[in-house]
């Protein structure tokens, strides 16, 4: 059994990676962030087509919160005041409003610092090695 939870998001992203990077730096989530292409979805119970769409966060007894809830999740682990802003998260209207700047983001990821063309593609799309 997990005693952490685990961070699950597009390794083949640019823009995906650097922000997970990023987190582990700056934020230290307490959980454990792995690319969906090295996850044991099934164990994880988690749809392949939904670790593709969204990044998760899966809590030791299986609850997957996906999108900006999985971010808020992210950042109430962290040390500081990032729990401060995951709380807000959480929280209507704030929560709609941050699903919403969510799926822009993940839409446009190909666009932003650090994402490439192959963001906007499907896995099943993209050149492997």
């Amino acid at each position: 059994m997990r005693t952490q939870p685990v961070l699950v998001f597009d390794g083949d992203c640019g823009f995906c990676t650097t922000s997970v990077r990023f987190a582990e730096r700056r934020l230290r989530p307490r959980c454990e962030a792995v690319p969906w292409q090295f996850a044991d979805l099934e164990a994880l119970g988690v749809a392949r087509e939904r670790a593709e769409h969204e990044v998760l966060w899966v809590t030791p007894t299986g609850t997957v919160h996906g999108g900006a809830q999985a971010i808020a999740k992210a950042l109430l682990s962290a040390g500081r005041g990032w729990p401060l802003l995951g709380a807000l998260l959480t929280l209507p209207p704030i929560r709609w409003a941050a699903h919403g700047l969510y799926r822009l983001v993940a839409s446009n990821r190909q666009r932003m610092p650090g994402g490439t063309a192959a963001c906007a593609l499907p896995s099943h799309r993209r050149q492997g090695p």
